[in-house]
């Protein structure tokens, strides 16, 4: 009997050597620490025993540690080399059963084993709690079972191999037959291990077909016992990587609304925080573009593990590990564990064929198994090559692979034609995950008869993806939900190399068939609503198949709109970059397609110059814009719909180039044309309604663009509630018109709100939410609070500069916000440095006689001021007013400010007359345009009671400074930081912001 043995202290230091399959790690690691805590030493002994050593070698091997033995039995164990039942058998029979005091067991799997076995005794650890186990365990090795003191400082221990982590999601099925690399994987951990927080992140890089995600997931199983969540995230796509992340929410216990933008950035600070789980691993899978998703990596106690073809990840505080082909050894060991039949030399041969590429070998070998062809047979096939203007693959792709898909191809087009045909219309969705639930969820009356069978029955639908799996083909993806369905599954995962040479011996008519068949399945699946938040994982999900479904080509009016629709998710979304690639190339397609006046043509430039205009193109979108003006209103007239939409895109057009007299007029009538039309009510009115109030506010009309965006705010708040983007967005005007009204406190409250509810609904990287938090840092500076603007101004502009990157109007916007508030308060260098890029950025996009020019020029002044170099401020200074006042007039707030700006600027080169004449004139303009207690004309009147000081007119300087210091204690305050300021005699200085146009 097994508890009859002797102890494992009988033969002197307790010592256990435990032998064990890499393939079951976490059973070694849990069985070391049960022991350790019992105060037993604990030597892990991996087990791979070499193929050309006899195994009773190998076993004898073991006996040369000190202590007993243990063996972990299980499928694994006894797999590699591989070896027969036989060899096993008479090594157990020579080696162990003569000394079997030196040797124990437990045993993991119900499968058979070699009789021989029998002679270990081994205790079953299948199906059985961790306590259980663990007495098991005590038991076999003669060691008691007494329960252990509780410590005095607990240490958590490794998690029990058969239990999963709290949360678990996305991880693939564990490959079985996964095969060596195991210094890669004690790499990756170890180089995890040693990370500190905030920066475990590891990067598997390495060519196409290499095994990359295989490796990870062998890892998370492995290793995945440590961690109390593991989460697996596709991370080729922006859009998708950000969905599935944000999929995590409800799986933490995070109390978050439906909106997407609210579950991630809850994930985001969970994983930061380590709350509720510290110990967590993030996987994410075919991250081959890291400037697309490497600000959206999470940081905190966590580790994360990256795989992609691109080692640029190394400049995105990654350790990085390379993935090569396999080494002969394992590739020889892989081929035999998958082809039995084959002996060690034909695998060698296989190998240097397919050159020892694990996707390569998986599938060839899988077959091969199967096959009545010889290695020597198959090798023939290879070298007689197949057609190159037929089947072309990347560069990086082995020779061989083109061949052997060629023959794999054919052995299923025997076996199972369906699972041909579901690879192909798997080939005209993105490579990698597939959504393949929505060709199942298409309604079956108009697919062709040569998929309808596949599609509507069950048995064939799972029959062939049997298929396709079973020579590795495609990987099945569930989502692993707790009951898990795998003949339906929600995805199929194809690998790139596998995708681009599929489709290639198509015919021209199957090719239009299963394409159509495809463009189908997208446009059913779009939701319709690219405006609602809550939607917006849908899209993410949809857009990545578009180029590959070849949508652009179809004239199905389902087709077109989904394509519309994903333009206008992309532009609401900030997904502006991949919207304007669709876009352009949409434009391209439909105009040789419909024809250059058909009335797609017009909803499509809608869209596309909305994007082109988010990233400043204003010229390209005005060309765009007024064709489609002239068009519509000859073709349909004035008061058409589509005609007016053009004209508000005009109009928005005009305001980026800075010609606002015409934006006005333009937005004026345009929403006259709503409002006879539609009523006052309608959303394209409230729309309209809401561009008018930005044209006012761009021409310092700020208290009627108040005004118009109160009642806009109200009736988006009515009709479309509070959380919707369009109310979210007129709460930023409104509390942008606040803060320069001078209403500071209102505005702050106001804004802190909006912010909130942004970064819930929108994500903290979405450019509104990005606009909004901009706006609270302003209104947190107006309001005196230097220290809560100072960290808002630094991560807003750090985060859209990552998402939009630094030549983006809004991180213009952002750029000049930070670069005035460093010049007073923080770091003059720096915001040097940072208004030189400004200025240059904003002349580039926008040219020499645009305001945004003159405006920054006028800041960057200052800093130059402060600088010691007089002269060239004032220089520049005198340009910027003289600029202003040609663009927008002398009673302009930007002109006015400037102005401010220019007096202290004549004053230091010594004309105190001619400045004292500026403030009196801008004290007069000032008054009449914003009103005696704006904080603009009270800044005059403290900047023109200095400048009469300066030309010695003291009584009347005493006069202006005493009624305009207590206009300020009652406008903003007594300790306001503006009205403390002014009471120090500190000359007021104005701030250029460029605002949303």
């Amino acid at each position: 009997m097994p508890g009859t043995r002797r102890q494992v202290g009988a033969t002197g230091a307790q010592t256990v050597t435990i032998s064990f399959a890499g393939f079951n790690r976490a059973w070694a690691t849990w069985i070391g620490d049960r022991l350790e805590r019992r105060g037993v030493t604990v030597v892990q002994q991996r087990w791979d025993p070499p193929v050309e050593v006899p195994l009773e070698e190998s076993l004898r091997d073991l006996t040369l540690s000190r202590g007993r033995v243990l063996l972990i039995l299980s499928d694994w164990y006894f797999q590699l080399g591989p070896r027969g039942h036989d060899e096993w058998n008479r090594a157990l029979r020579e080696v162990v059963a003569p000394d079997q005091d030196r040797f124990a067991a437990v045993c993991l799997t119900t499968s058979a084993l070699p009789g021989a076995t029998s002679v270990l005794g081994a205790a079953d650890l299948t199906n059985v709690g961790a306590d259980e186990a663990e007495r098991r365990l005590l038991v076999r090795l003669g060691l008691p079972t007494d329960p252990l003191p509780e410590p005095v400082e607990h240490r958590p221990g490794p998690r029990y191999p058969a239990d999963t982590p709290e949360v678990w999601g996305g991880v693939p099925r564990r490959n079985t037959r996964f095969t060596g690399r195991e210094e890669l994987l004690n790499k990756a951990y170890q180089a995890l291990q040693d990370a500190g927080s905030g920066a475990g992140v590891v990067a598997l890089y390495g060519m196409s077909g290499v095994g990359k995600t295989q490796l990870a997931a062998e890892y998370v199983y492995r290793f995945g016992s440590e961690y109390d969540v593991v989460w697996w995230v596709p991370a080729d796509r922006r859009a998708l990587y950000r969905q599935r992340l944000a999929e995590l929410a409800p799986e933490l216990g995070l109390s978050t609304g439906v909106e997407y933008g609210e579950r991630l950035r809850a994930v985001r600070d969970a994983l930061r925080r380590g709350e509720p789980h510290s110990h967590w691993l993030l996987v994410l899978d075919g991250a081959d573009e890291p400037e697309n998703i490497w600000d959206l990596v999470p940081t905190g106690p966590g580790h994360v593990l990256i795989t992609s073809r691109n080692p640029e990840w190394g400049e995105h505080n990654s350790n990085l590990v390379e993935v090569p082909v396999y080494s002969r050894d394992e590739s020889v060991a892989f081929v035999r564990r998958r082809a039995p039949r084959l002996s060690p030399a034909e695998a060698d041969r296989l190998a240097e064929a397919l050159e020892d590429l694990p996707l390569l070998l998986d599938q060839t070998a899988g077959w091969l198994n199967d096959s009545d062809l010889s290695v020597e047979e198959y090798i023939e096939l290879l070298e007689g090559g197949i057609d190159q203007n037929v089947v072309k693959v990347s560069a990086d792709f082995p020779l061989a692979f083109q061949t052997a898909w060629s023959i794999l191809l054919n052995k299923l087009k025997d076996t199972v034609p369906e699972s041909v045909d579901l690879l192909r219309l798997c080939s005209f969705f993105a490579p990698g995950s597939i959504p393949v639930r929505l060709l199942k969820e298409m309604p079956a009356g108009e697919l062709p008869e040569q998929v309808s069978g596949l599609l509507n029955d069950p048995l064939l639908w799972n029959k062939a993806i049997a298929q396709l799996r079973q020579y590795s083909v495609v990987r099945l993806e569930s989502h692993e939900s707790a009951v898990e369905e795998a003949s339906s599954g929600e995805s199929l995962y194809m690998h790139r190399m596998v995708h681009q040479i599929v489709g290639h011996d198509m015919t021209e008519r199957d090719r239009k068939e299963f394409i159509d068949v495809v463009r189908r399945a997208l446009a059913a699946a779009d939701p319709g609503r690219p405006t609602d938040t809550r939607l917006w994982p849908a899209y993410a999900e949809i857009t990545p198949h578009l180029k590959w479904a070849d949508v652009l080509r179809s004239t199905d009016p389902a087709v077109q709109s989904l394509v519309l629709n994903c333009l206008r998710y992309m532009y609401l979304s900030g997904e502006y970059r991949a919207g304007i690639k669709l876009g352009e190339r949409a434009m391209r397609a439909w105009r040789e397609l419909l024809g250059e006046d058909h009335p797609r043509i017009w909803d499509l430039s809608y869209h596309y110059a909305n994007l082109l205009r988010a990233v400043g193109d204003y010229a390209g979108t005005e060309a765009i814009e007024r064709a489609a003006v002239d068009h519509l209103r000859t073709e349909r007239g004035v008061q058409d719909l589509e005609h007016l939409r053009a004209a508000g895109g005009l109009a928005a057009d005009l305001r980026g180039l800075g010609r606002y007299d015409e934006a006005l007029e333009m937005s004026g009538w345009v929403l006259a044309a709503y409002r006879e039309l539609l009523g006052d009510q309608d959303s394209r009115t409230l729309n309209a309604q809401n561009n008018l109030a930005v044209s006012l506010r761009l021409l310092g009309r700020y208290q009627e663009s108040l005004e118009l965006n109160q009642r806009t705010l109200e009736a988006r708040r009515q009709f479309l509630g509070q959380r919707h983007n369009w109310t979210l967005s007129s709460q930023n005007t409104y509390a942008t018109d606040l803060r320069l009204l001078g209403r500071y406190s209102e505005g702050l409250s106001l804004q802190n709100q909006s912010a909130r509810v942004h970064r819930l609904v929108l994500g903290n990287d979405n450019p509104q939410t990005l606009r909004a938090e901009y706006n609270l840092a302003l209104c947190h500076y107006r309001s005196g609070d230097r220290a809560k603007a100072s960290a808002l101004f630094t991560r807003v502009l750090e985060r859209c500069e990552r998402v939009l990157g630094e030549n983006d109007p809004l991180t213009m916007m952002f750029a000049a916000g930070q670069s005035c508030f460093a010049r007073e308060h923080a770091d003059i260098d720096q915001a040097r440095a940072i208004s030189e890029k400004v200025v240059d950025g904003y002349l580039n996009m926008l040219g020499e006689e645009h305001p945004f020019v003159a405006g920054t020029r006028a800041n960057h002044a200052l800093i130059l001021r402060n600088v010691g170099e007089r002269d060239q401020a004032h220089a520049l200074l005198e340009g910027a007013l003289a600029a202003l006042t040609q663009a927008v007039g002398e009673y302009h707030p930007w002109t006015l400010g400037c102005a401010i700006n220019a007096s202290a600027l004549r004053n230091l080169v010594g004309d105190p007359e001619s400045a004292a004449s500026l403030t009196d004139a801008v004290i007069a303009r000032a008054t009449e345009t914003l009103g005696r207690t704006h904080p603009l004309t009270l800044s005059a009147r403290i900047a023109h009671a200095a400048d009469l000081r300066g030309v010695r007119e003291r009584q009347r300087a005493e006069k202006v400074e005493s009624e305009a210091l207590g206009d300020l204690a009652s406008t903003l305050g007594a300790q306001h930081v503006h009205t403390v300021s002014a009471r120090s005699r500190n000359r007021p200085y104005w701030d250029f912001e460029p605002p949303i146009v």
